[in-house]
C-alpha cells in the first residue's frame, strides 16, 4: 500500500483540460510521501465563441469589493450615530438611564486618552481635546457674557469652522509621538485655539470675528436652515470631501469615522434649537474616533501593511484551527521579480498592492494571507486538492484577466473599463500566476511538510 494517495481525477489527469489548458500545456501531479502536490500553470487561452446571456464574473469580485467597501464605511460609525440618534432623543429615556448617560461624555473621553496614550496615538488625543473644548465651549462660554446672543454666534462660527480643519489636519499629518517636538507643537496649536476663541468674544472684537468667520459667498437665502455660517460650511464639505476621497483609496477605518465623526458634530449644533443636548453629539463624535482607533488597530496588527489582506499575526491564529484534514496553496506573481529589476521596488509592491485584494476577493472557499516576501499562502481547511483546484483556476484567471500599467517611472494603474484609454506614457505590464498547492493526506503529515511541497509545486509550475 502506498503511503501517498494518487489523485484520479479528469482534472489532474496529463491531457488536455477543455479550454482551461491549451494543448501544448499540462496540468503536472507531482507525489510526495504523506503529501500530494499539484502546480497549475498560466497557459494560453484559446479563442471562445460569445455566449450570450452569460452573467460577467470578472465583474462579481468588483462587486464584492464595492459593498465590502460600503460595510467597512458603515460600521461602527454610522451605527453608533444611529444609535445615538435613537437613544439620545430629548425626554427619550427613563429616568434610572439619564444619569448614566449624563456620565457617557466623561467616560468616553477618559478611555479614548487613556487607549490613545497607550496605542500612542497623537490624533486620538488631540481629535478628543479639540471635541472636548469644542462642546465646553459652546456650553458655558455664553453663560458668563453679557451680550449671549453675540458671543454665542461667535463660538458657533469659530468652533464649526476649527473643528472639521483640526479633524482633517490631523489625519493628513503623519502620525507622530504627542511628547516629540512636533507633536507637543500640535498640542500648542490645539491649546492656543481657545484663547484666540475668547480674545474674539470681547466686545471689541465683534467686527473682526463677523469678517472672518461669518461672511458670505452665496445669497444667504441658501443657508437659513442652518445657524452654522458659510465659512463654517466650506470647511466642514471640504473636510468631509477629502476624508472620503482618503477612505476610498486606502479604506483606513480611522478616516470612515472621521467621516461619520464630523456628521455627529454637524448634528451637534443644530440640537439645541430641538431640545437636544450638543454635548452628547460630540460625545458621539468622541465614541466613533474611539471605536474606530481600536479597529485600525486590529486592522494594523491582524492586516499586511502593504497589501491590507491578512498578515503573519491572522495566519498563526488560522493554522491552530485547521484540523487534521487540509490543503494549503502558494500563488506567486511570475513577473514581479523581473519588474523589480527593470522598473524598481516600487513598482512592484505597487502591483503586489494590486493584486492580493483581488485574490482575496476572489478566493470566497479559502482563506488568503502576505506572511512574508511576494508570494500569497492560501488556506483551505477540510479540503483536498482536488476539491480547490477549481477555485485557484478561477483565481489565475481573474488575475490574468487584470490591465495593468505603468504611467511614468513609477505609478502603476488598472484600466478597468475597455473605453479607457491609455496615454503615450502608459507602458503595459502583463501579469501571471503560478499556483502550488499541497494537502495532508494522514496524521504523519506536518504543516511544515506541507507548506515545503506547495512552495515545490510552485517551483515547478514557475519553470513550466
Amino acid at each position: 500500500m502506498l503511503p501517498y494517495r494518487l489523485l484520479q481525477t479528469p482534472f489532474l489527469a496529463r491531457c488536455r483540460l477543455g479550454t482551461d489548458l491549451a494543448p501544448n500545456k499540462q496540468t503536472v501531479v507531482g507525489l510526495v510521501h504523506l503529501v500530494c502536490f499539484v502546480h497549475l500553470v498560466s497557459p494560453v487561452q484559446p479563442s471562445k465563441p460569445n455566449r450570450p446571456n452569460k452573467p460577467n464574473k470578472q465583474n462579481q469580485p468588483m462587486v464584492s469589493q464595492l459593498w465590502k467597501s460600503i460595510l467597512a464605511l458603515l460600521f461602527p460609525g454610522g451605527l453608533i450615530l444611529l444609535l445615538a440618534i435613537g437613544f439620545l432623543r430629548p425626554q427619550g429615556l427613563p429616568m434610572w438611564l439619564q444619569q448614566p448617560i449624563a456620565a457617557l461624555p466623561y467616560i468616553v473621553l477618559t478611555f479614548g486618552l487613556i487607549f490613545g496614550w497607550y496605542l500612542d496615538s497623537s490624533r486620538m488625543i488631540l481629535s478628543l481635546l479639540v471635541l472636548a473644548l469644542a462642546d465646553r465651549a459652546m456650553v458655558l462660554l455664553p453663560t458668563v457674557e453679557a451680550d449671549q446672543e453675540t458671543v454665542g454666534q461667535t463660538i458657533v462660527a469659530m468652533t464649526a469652522f476649527l473643528v472639521p480643519l483640526n479633524l482633517l489636519a490631523f489625519s493628513i499629518l503623519k502620525e507622530d509621538s504627542l511628547w516629540k517636538s512636533r507633536g507637543l507643537i500640535r498640542l500648542l496649536l490645539v491649546l492656543l485655539q481657545p484663547v484666540l476663541l475668547l480674545w474674539l468674544c470681547l466686545p471689541d472684537q465683534h467686527d473682526l470675528a463677523t469678517s472672518l468667520f461669518t461672511g458670505a459667498f452665496i445669497p444667504p437665502l441658501f443657508t437659513e436652515w442652518t445657524p452654522i455660517p458659510q465659512p463654517a460650511l466650506v470647511a466642514f464639505a471640504t473636510a468631509l470631501l477629502l476624508h472620503g476621497i482618503r477612505f476610498v483609496l486606502n479604506r483606513d477605518p480611522l478616516e470612515g469615522g472621521a467621516i461619520w465623526a464630523l456628521v455627529a458634530i454637524f448634528v451637534a449644533y443644530h440640537t439645541s434649537r430641538y431640545g437636544w443636548h450638543p454635548t452628547n453629539f460630540f460625545m458621539t463624535a468622541g465614541l466613533i474616533l474611539f471605536a474606530t482607533l481600536l479597529q485600525s488597530f486590529h486592522r494594523q496588527t491582524y492586516r499586511d501593511a502593504l497589501t491590507g489582506i491578512p498578515g503573519r499575526l491572522a495566519y498563526d491564529e488560522a493554522i491552530g484551527q485547521l484540523g487534521k484534514r487540509f490543503s494549503v496553496a502558494v500563488i506567486g506573481i511570475d513577473q514581479l521579480t523581473q519588474y523589480a529589476n527593470v522598473h524598481g521596488k516600487s513598482v512592484s509592491e505597487q502591483i503586489l498592492k494590486q493584486i492580493a485584494p483581488k485574490v482575496l476577493a476572489v478566493c470566497t472557499s479559502g482563506q488568503v494571507f502576505r506572511t512574508t516576501g511576494e508570494e500569497l499562502t492560501v488556506l483551505f481547511p477540510g479540503k483536498s486538492t482536488t476539491e480547490v483546484l477549481s477555485a485557484l483556476d478561477t483565481i489565475r484567471k481573474s488575475i490574468e484577466a487584470i490591465s495593468l500599467f505603468l504611467r511614468g517611472r513609477e505609478r502603476v494603474w488598472e484600466k478597468e473599463r475597455v473605453t479607457q484609454k491609455t496615454g503615450p506614457r502608459d507602458r503595459a505590464l502583463p501579469v501571471t500566476l503560478s499556483i502550488g498547492v499541497a494537502e495532508k493526506l494522514n496524521d504523519s503529515a506536518t504543516l511544515t511538510l506541507v507548506i515545503k511541497s506547495a512552495y515545490r509545486a510552485l517551483y515547478e509550475a514557475k519553470g513550466a
